[in-house]
């Protein structure tokens, strides 16, 4: 069974999903978004509009999907759809225009895709101290508290199928979300 460690970004997910997938002996699979960006040029740290934003998403969600398929066994990895439209939705604001069917549509795909491929999410929520690093998103606390929420917010949704784990934001030890996330799987 497959887990998915969703969350704003600069919150360990990655470390966390290389550490679960070696004390598992299970596949870690790393999404990259930030080559995604680079590839068409775009930097994840600055404002976009809204139909750039959903062209990057569609993006990073093709690229997931080409390496989650070429995955025979189970594994875990550190970004999930979910993730995906929690930054699609974070980038609209009161006066973005936005074509709400194609926003419809992304979101459905989204979920199709989670379900397909995630029976296990787990919310790793900010807590962990910033670190900056060149190409990441922007260390801005207030953003990354609003994709949190966000993805909380998503994980909610009837049409997500996958069982979530909301990792407390005590909780950021590494040694701790690890006995926390394997309790879980």
């Amino acid at each position: 069974m497959n887990l998915g460690l969703c969350g704003g970004h600069r919150t360990g997910k990655t470390t966390l999903a290389q550490a679960i997938a070696q004390s598992q002996n299970i596949t870690f699979v790393k999404t990259d978004t930030s080559a995604v960006f680079r590839k068409y040029d775009l930097d994840p740290a600055l404002p976009m509009d809204f139909s750039t934003r959903l062209r990057i998403q569609h993006k990073i969600l093709e690229a997931a999907i080409a390496i989650w398929e070429m995955e025979p066994q189970i594994f875990i990895s550190d970004r999930t759809p979910i993730d995906m439209m929690a930054y699609t939705l974070g980038d609209i604001q009161g006066k973005t225009p936005v074509n709400f069917q194609e926003l419809e549509d992304y979101l459905n795909l989204c979920f199709e895709v989670t379900n397909q491929f995630f029976r296990k999410l787990a919310v790793i929520q900010p807590g962990i101290p910033l670190v900056y690093e060149v190409g990441k998103a922007a260390l801005n606390q207030a953003y990354i508290e609003h994709i949190n929420i966000l993805v909380i917010g998503l994980c909610s949704d009837r049409r997500l199928k996958s069982k979530i784990l909301y990792l407390d934001r005590q909780t950021i030890k590494l040694d701790e979300r690890i006995e926390a996330l394997l309790k879980f799987y």
